[in-house]
């Protein structure tokens, strides 16, 4: 039994951009108030692409669930969040996407924990395979969130390169002075709003806390053109902040991940994969590299490539 508990005398917003959400949504937000530790609200940040359409969300008793309108011609990764985080006096600022589920009940317990060392800024949580991925998604989670919980500070860098950077929105909490020491999340960028911002607190001296403890379930299987296409923002956004990510290699981790995941198909006599995983592999890769020269090609080329397409309007 825990004795000292600093952590319960935070309070915390979830904040959660929502578009054309499913059944997750449900599940999600009856699980926030499962919680040891409940939300003081959840804001929910709701694309809308003509007047009238609405949010639905579950009855459920007890709960503080607001709901904020943002028109589709002005959604952006960071501004949405950035604005979202304005309508929020909590300690603790969390944000969710839509389809991350709580595994469990303790789940910001655990992502407030951290915080008891006053230099820990950012948390972020492990995201588990859903029951319909496949062996390789399920080993590409594993590979970007293990098992053990570890934390990232300035002097990691030379060994970590950018993963001292990583820190993901799907399941993220910021401790609010932090964030808004670091001026709030960039106001415009197609992907990486995170990372820019975990980018920010490391070189401030500030820790990031990967807590597997932590844990939603939250995986997509992207069709080939898919991954180009989200590669292709990623290597957008590393292109248009190159003081963040030009000073690390990035590359590397991708060979590491398709290095592991060929030897552990091969381990497990799963040979009939590995045409897929060389296939996504490639698509991944040019996506990447044309995203990261995104500037040479022209608008309407750059916009066909991309995933998020409203970004280019």
């Amino acid at each position: 039994m825990e004795t000292n508990k600093i952590w319960e005398k935070y309070s915390v917003d979830v904040l959660i951009p929502t578009y054309r959400s499913d059944e997750k949504l449900d599940r999600l937000l009856e699980m926030l108030y499962r919680q040891t530790k409940k939300p003081n609200r959840v804001i929910i940040l709701h694309t809308v692409e003509k007047e009238g359409q609405e949010q639905a969300i579950p009855e459920i008793p007890d709960s503080n669930i607001t709901i904020i309108p943002i028109d589709k011609s002005s959604f952006d990764h960071g501004g949405t969040r950035r604005y979202g985080a304005t309508l929020s006096d909590a300690d603790i600022l969390l944000y969710m996407t839509q389809d991350a589920i709580p595994a469990d009940e303790y789940l910001i317990e655990n992502l407030l924990k951290p915080y008891e060392d006053t230099q820990v800024s950012a948390t972020y949580a492990r995201q588990l395979a859903n029951d319909s991925s496949d062996i390789i998604e399920d080993f590409t989670r594993n590979f970007n969130y293990p098992d053990k919980s570890f934390m990232k500070s300035k002097a990691d860098l030379k060994t970590l390169g950018i993963k001292t950077f990583f820190c993901s929105n799907v399941c993220a909490s910021y401790r609010r002075d932090v964030y808004e020491e670091m001026g709030g999340f960039v106001k415009k960028t197609i992907f990486n709003e995170d990372m820019i911002m975990a980018a920010s607190m490391i070189e401030a001296g500030y820790k990031i806390a990967y807590v597997a403890e932590a844990k939603v379930l939250h995986s997509h299987r992207y069709s080939y053109l898919q991954q180009f296409s989200r590669n292709f923002d990623l290597g957008v956004s590393h292109n248009q902040y190159p003081d963040v990510f030009g000073r690390v290699k990035s590359e590397s981790e991708g060979i590491k991940l398709v290095k592991q995941t060929m030897q552990y198909l091969i381990e497990n006599k799963e040979y009939l994969l590995i045409p897929d995983l060389i296939m996504t592999s490639g698509f991944k890769y040019l996506g990447y590299l044309f995203g990261s020269h995104y500037d040479l090609f022209p608008k309407d080329f750059v916009k066909h490539c991309s995933m998020n397409k409203s970004y280019w309007n």
